[in-house]
């Protein structure tokens, strides 16, 4: 996927790419912080047909949204010849008693040999977490495990 930049003088950053169907959809980064996300027309890859404002906070959620399932599809992919080895998605809830605690503190590999490869934050992937990585609501964990393991890993985060 060829994702282009094109500097927008006075203005900010367009950073967006082509649909199948030719459409673009991007992100304009603007200089004082504000985020839009973009659809261009179909006829026309310069129009603006729709223009959502976006708060950080929000492009974080969309980008994790989009982000994880294709993290979890490939690993699912690497995985698929490994019997009983599934991976999911562990969303960190503003409820989860481990809400700014480390991911060590979760004692997870340890009660359900569960494993995190992976933690969505904001858009970014922190591969291999280590076990003093804070975790805080909004991330999304990347486990791997047995379904049961997984199971229990999720009550782990949600309960204690």
């Amino acid at each position: 996927m060829n994702v282009e930049v094109t500097p927008l003088p006075g203005i900010g950053v367009r950073k967006d790419f082509a649909t199948r169907n030719g459409r673009r959809i991007g992100v304009v980064t603007q200089r004082d912080g504000h985020i839009e996300l973009i659809v261009s027309k179909s006829d026309d890859p310069d129009a603006c047909l729709a223009s959502l404002p976006l708060t950080a906070d929000e492009a974080a959620a969309l980008a994790n949204l989009l982000g994880a399932p294709q993290l979890v599809a490939r690993l699912n992919e690497e995985h698929r010849d490994l019997p009983g080895i599934h991976t999911r998605q562990l969303p960190i809830k503003g409820s989860s008693p481990f809400d700014g605690r480390t991911l060590g503190d979760t004692a997870m590999r340890t009660r359900t040999s569960v494993s995190v490869v992976a933690v969505m934050r904001a858009g970014q992937v922190h591969p291999s977490p280590t076990p003093d990585f804070t975790i805080t609501a909004g991330d999304l964990l990347v486990a791997v495990g047995t379904s049961e393991g997984l199971d229990a890993a999720a009550k782990i985060l949600g309960s204690g």
